[in-house]
């Protein structure tokens, strides 16, 4: 049987795509948000009672002199800083978020690797900064 050119033509347009990787924002939403809020501003569902302090993460550069921590933000979201939080009330990320990894340049140029889903948080938080 002979299949007319228009319906294979409509058969492979209906045909799922690779999915697209999740981004920094979806990432963060999906992760993050229920403690840190939307804008990760420290406002988050569950702020209220934790019993450490949210941070405002908009301000990461501020507080470093204008210089985004990328190295630091990597450590703690996936968990290889001695941060008392990773093992207590911050979850352990580089568990969880262990994709493809990447690698990506500090400021300072030191390599940094981790995967493609931390790295997408870290650059979305970038890109927050305020």
């Amino acid at each position: 049987m002979r299949i007319p050119s228009a319906a294979l033509a409509l058969c492979l347009a209906a045909a799922p795509l690779a999915a697209e990787p999740p981004s920094g924002a979806a990432l963060f939403r999906a992760h993050c948000a229920t403690c840190h809020g939307l804008a990760a501003r420290g406002d988050g569902p569950m702020a209220a009672i934790l019993t450490v302090a949210m941070p405002d993460l908009s301000l990461l550069a501020a507080d470093q002199g204008g210089a985004f921590p990328l190295a630091r933000v990597i450590a703690v979201i996936d968990g290889r800083t001695a941060l008392a939080g990773h093992g207590g009330p911050m979850p352990l990320y580089g568990f969880s978020l262990r994709g493809e990894a990447v690698a990506l340049t500090a400021p300072s140029g030191e390599e940094i690797r981790t995967s493609a889903e931390i790295a997408a948080i870290a650059r979305w938080l970038e890109s927050i900064q305020r």
